[in-house]
């Protein structure tokens, strides 16, 4: 990850977050700035159920446990996009983006 430092990343997050708008997203794209070890600068080690690094991408902080994927990326798309549900039956639809700019 350290390579990928100055350079816009879009990062899976494993869980939907909050974007300061209130609204759920499971992305983040923007610059990555570091990568940090919690016990430098949290000043302690947190336990094992624990992550013991996060990533610092825009002005958000994203704890290590929480980063599933991790792209060098030049660009997204923030449009609507159309996905599908099969509860009821298959379903398409269009839903907003799940993509969370930071930058």
């Amino acid at each position: 990850m350290i390579e990928y430092i100055g350079k816009t990343v879009l990062i899976t997050t494993s869980n939907w977050f909050y974007g300061k708008d209130g609204k759920q997203y499971r992305a983040a794209f923007g610059t990555l700035k570091a990568v940090h070890e919690a016990g430098k600068t949290l000043g302690f080690i947190p336990n094992r159920a624990h992550a013991n690094w996060f990533i610092e991408v825009g002005s958000m902080i994203i704890m290590g446990c929480q980063v599933m994927y991790l792209q060098q990326v030049d660009d997204v798309s923030f449009e609507s996009c159309e996905d599908y549900s099969t509860e009821g039956g298959h379903k398409t639809y269009i839903r907003p983006t799940h993509i969370y700019k930071v930058d």
